[in-house]
């Protein structure tokens, strides 16, 4: 009776625990001081440069890190703040971290805004170990400068450090791009559903995004391995980006979230389902504008198998959408389905823009025989 009485406590003991560490666990939103609004104290400041390990509250920092307001000017270039008044700029070979309670096992997402100010070819490192990758953000997809950028990870821990530094292309040690408006989200993994083959199909799931910034969120190329804030779809592409919308800025033409295809032919949104070779099958999808200013002639292309369907949209840059589909033949045990942008669009003010995808299908048209017999 007593081993049964010391087994129940124990129980009892690790369900606690057990509550108590998820209880720990950050909610989704901004990271503890995620948009720099809490600032180092004056004597931790020698001008912009913040010259204290842990001067900016919640953050640990490393090398020449600049502590910017805004409106503050580099040169004849006004530095503009995306989110309340401050930010943070990482020189040469700087970085910033934070340590985040998670939960353990879980998939998040980190949403960031960034800006290049000095160098064409600016990147970022982001990394929570062991997981890490080179975030590129030469291209500018805003007119204001700023672009909100999403990376994804699994916790391997209940208690994880995310990193981010400039690994530096400037002989300048003070150049380098500015990081504003943390925020972490948990992903669920999507499921397929019994009228579709693909998972995530309406992107639903996905980053972060912030209701007050109307410029969307941007996932960038991944290697393959890795976790996408898209999950399972991936961005495929050298330097470029995909862009996560959502529909309190912009026309989606079903649910909450789409994705724009903003580089052209260089990247591909892309993702991997299990087939039967022999087997027909129908894709189906919206192909549309996001109803924020991106005119003209904008098309889709999509891939599976050896087939291909091209589906032409005229924009009027005020929303819409249409219909495409693309029937084939399965050739292998998986099949990659592939959506790019056949050109390069631009809006009024010269920022990249193009055509909506959403609401993507994939079914089997012929059932197997075995179940044919059966009905």
């Amino acid at each position: 009776m007593e081993r049964h009485a010391r087994g129940a406590a124990l129980f009892l003991l690790a369900c606690f625990a057990s509550a108590a560490r998820a209880a720990t666990a950050i909610p989704d939103g901004l990271l503890p001081n995620g948009n720099f609004e809490e600032a180092p104290a004056r004597s931790q400041l020698d001008g912009t440069r913040v010259t204290g390990r842990y001067a900016i509250p919640r953050w640990e920092i490393s090398g020449f890190v600049e502590y910017i307001g805004s409106g503050q000017k580099q040169g004849d270039m006004l530095l503009p703040v995306p989110e309340g008044a401050y930010a943070v700029r990482l020189g040469k070979e700087a970085s910033i971290q934070q340590r985040i309670a998670l939960t353990r096992g879980a998939h998040y997402s980190v949403t960031f805004s960034a800006a290049r100010t000095c160098a064409q070819a600016e990147q970022l490192n982001v990394t929570v170990a062991p997981e890490s990758d080179i975030l590129p953000i030469q291209t500018v997809y805003t007119s204001s400068g700023w672009d909100s950028y999403s990376w994804a990870f699994k916790a391997r821990r209940s208690a994880v450090t995310l990193i981010v530094h400039n690994p530096g292309v400037a002989d300048d040690a003070a150049c380098g791009p500015l990081l504003d408006a943390f925020a972490i989200k948990t992903l669920q993994p999507p499921q397929r559903t019994k009228s579709n083959m693909l998972k995530n199909g309406d992107f639903e799931e996905g980053p972060y995004t912030f209701l007050d910034t109307a410029w969307g969120v941007l996932v960038p190329p991944l290697d393959e391995d890795d976790y996408s804030p898209l999950s399972p779809w991936m961005v495929l592409s050298s330097t470029k980006s995909v862009k996560y919308l959502d529909a309190a800025h912009h026309a989606v033409p079903r649910g909450a979230r789409a994705v724009e295809l903003v580089s052209g032919v260089e990247s591909a949104l892309v993702q991997d389902v299990v087939t039967v070779p022999g087997r027909p099958y129908r894709l189906e999808f919206s192909a549309g504008d996001a109803g924020d200013g991106c005119a003209g002639s904008l098309a889709v292309q999509a891939y599976a198998a050896r087939g291909s369907v091209k589906v032409a949209y005229q924009s009027q840059g005020k929303g819409g959408h249409t219909r495409g589909a693309l029937e084939f033949t399965a050739i292998a045990n998986r099949t990659r389905v592939v959506f790019v942008s056949t050109a390069y669009n631009v809006k009024a003010d010269g920022t990249l823009c193009g055509p909506v995808v959403d609401d993507v299908s994939l079914v089997c048209t012929r059932e197997p025989a075995a179940r044919r017999l059966l009905l």
